[in-house]
């Protein structure tokens, strides 16, 4: 998401733009958080330890940690330079695992997120909880976006971390290269997930950081839930791939439904999304196979 960002507000000709990455600035080190927040307007915080169900299960404790530090450290030094505005990228992961669906804000607090992914959940959701209070103590302009699963160019196709659509792709873009009889995926396709376009993400983005100011929190979404297993189907015959899909029932599924309730998104700043699936689905398969 980052370097479609980047490219948007480019066209938006602004003074400046200061895009640290990780080899020049540690956010674990509240030195570089400092040192990269001064002189600064607007803060975006896009970084984060991020990867699928598998990851993080792996490495929940770095998945808490990094999170919550990164995301702390920065709007701590963002207040301390005076930053005119924070925006915090926050995760449909910090939901409730049984929250009503279509998910809506006020839900954000009746339960404990799913277990799987918990940990990065809740370290991002804590931007909501600082972003609120540093507003009430220090007078501090911080909103909190609630995105939903995103998928796009550019998106991580390592197998060891990346998401379920990069995943899918590669799984069978490699399966009918090599001839492959099967393609095994994980758990047993029932769980039902809503994407958003990565380029429909970043304009949500731009549109609540110019527009949007209030401390409740916002979710970015598309409407359309579909089920792995049907998404999974889809992305084979958009692949051309004709072999069997094997369902690994021993894996996890996550959690069971995942979909946002839109609406305060349109009230408050005008954001709807606009990709369609398959178009975007298409995309993605084509700059991957490019590349």
């Amino acid at each position: 998401m980052g370097s479609h960002l980047v490219e948007k507000l480019k066209t938006l000709k602004p003074a400046s733009i200061s895009i640290p990455t990780s080899k020049e600035a540690d956010l674990l080190q509240m030195q570089d958080c400092l040192e990269q927040t001064k002189g600064i307007d607007l803060v975006i915080h896009l970084a984060a330890k991020v990867g699928g169900i598998g990851l993080n299960q792996k490495i929940p404790g770095e998945m808490f940690y990094d999170n919550l530090i990164m995301g702390t450290q920065l709007m701590e030094a963002a207040r301390q330079n005076k930053v005119g505005k924070f925006v915090s990228i926050g995760t449909v992961c910090a939901y409730p695992k049984h929250t009503p669906v279509p998910f809506k804000e006020d839900d954000l607090w009746l339960g404990y997120p799913e277990e799987t992914n918990a940990p990065y959940g809740l370290a991002k959701k804590m931007l909501l909880v600082q972003g609120q209070a540093y507003r009430d103590q220090y007078d501090f302009n911080a909103i909190y976006l609630l995105p939903v699963n995103m998928y796009g160019p550019g998106d991580n196709f390592d197998p060891k971390s990346s998401h379920v659509i990069p995943a899918l792709i590669r799984k069978f873009v490699e399966a009918k290269k090599n001839n492959l009889p099967s393609v095994t995926v994980w758990g047993t396709g029932s769980a039902t997930r809503e994407f958003l376009y990565v380029e429909d993400a970043v304009r949500g983005i731009l549109l609540a950081a110019e527009h949007y100011n209030s401390p409740e929190p916002v979710n970015l979404g598309s409407s359309f839930e579909i089920s792995i297993k049907e998404l999974a189907n889809t992305i084979r015959d958009l692949t051309e791939y004709q072999g069997e899909i094997i369902w690994d029932s021993s894996k996890p599924d996550g959690q069971p439904r995942r979909k946002l309730e839109i609406s305060k998104a349109k009230e408050e700043f005008g954001f709807e999304s606009k990709v369609d699936f398959e178009q975007g689905l298409n995309e993605v398969i084509s700059r991957y196979k490019q590349n």
